[in-house]
């Protein structure tokens, strides 16, 4: 049903219960995102911008362009789905432990950091903003890598622009050391400072696909407020792929609604929503 013909309170798309198991389907098949019943408005939401943009008259003609495994609308259809909630310093309690790791390291010990839901940058940005703080001039000892599945907004990562007010609750010193402030056409705009940007490399990773593209192992993996979206067997199997890349005495932050306590055969708790990695004994988990 098209707009020029529905009624009033009408939705411009027909978008029935059979539609959205057929988008459940695709989304948990694609990025393991499990959606729950009451998601169906926020998803008729986001997809009927889809079906405006690529000019399609009904959710029928958008469902068959997904059956075709290879279409570039894929990508969209994922960020599409994918939540994303974000802030410099959310939940502050874990910069304040990460400060305290990072200067326990010894002087030449490099640290690596895999930051496994990058959003628009704000985490990361966060991770980089403590490195520089606690190590000074042996910040560059610190690796980070900066992931997440959805394209549109790792690209708004990569850029480092920010609205003025997305810095609002930073410190004057922090805001004047890392950020630069927009002029003329960019006023009301912020900058990651091009040297806090240089210490992290962004890339796509989808953490279901069966190839991370990832290189070693990290001492510390940041996953926060993302394992929610997923059903418990596909929460198991990354934990126990994140289990296989933590370094020996590696640690995992999860996020304020997320707990691990029924997985002590891969992490142990050793502070507020952070987990140690743990020895398995006999086999390791594939």
């Amino acid at each position: 049903m098209t707009g020029t013909n529905r009624g009033a309170g009408e939705r411009e798309f027909a978008f029935d219960d059979g539609h959205f198991r057929q988008v459940c389907e695709l989304i948990h098949s694609r990025a393991g995102i499990a959606l729950a019943p009451g998601k169906k408005d926020m998803v008729y939401s986001r997809l009927c911008r889809r079906l405006r943009a690529l000019g399609l008259a009904d959710f029928d003609a958008y469902l068959r362009r997904l059956s075709r495994t290879s279409d570039p609308e894929w990508e969209a259809f994922t960020n599409a789905l994918t939540t994303n909630l974000t802030a410099f310093f959310r939940e502050p309690h874990h910069f304040t432990w990460l400060a305290e790791f990072l200067a326990g390291r010894g002087a030449g010990d490099r640290t690596r950091v895999w930051c496994a839901a990058a959003s628009t940058g704000e985490e990361p940005f966060s991770i980089a903003m403590v490195a520089a703080e606690t190590l000074g001039r042996r910040a560059g000892t610190l690796e980070q890598v900066a992931t997440d599945v959805d394209t549109a907004v790792l690209a708004r990562a990569r850029a480092g622009v920010y609205d003025l007010d997305r810095i609002d609750e930073l410190s004057a010193e922090r805001r004047k050391r890392f950020f630069q402030r927009g002029i003329g056409p960019n006023a009301g705009k912020v900058r990651v400072r091009p040297e806090t940007a240089a210490a992290i490399r962004f890339q796509t990773l989808n953490l279901v696909a069966p190839d991370w593209r990832l290189d070693g192992v990290f001492d510390v993996i940041f996953c926060r407020n993302v394992m929610i979206y997923f059903d418990k067997p596909t929460q198991r199997r990354i934990l126990e792929r994140m289990h296989q890349r933590l370094a020996p005495e590696g640690y995992l932050v999860a996020g304020h609604s997320e707990s691990y306590l029924n997985v002590p055969s891969l992490f142990t708790p050793c502070g507020r929503t952070i987990y140690r990695r743990a020895g398995i004994s006999g086999a390791q988990a594939a």
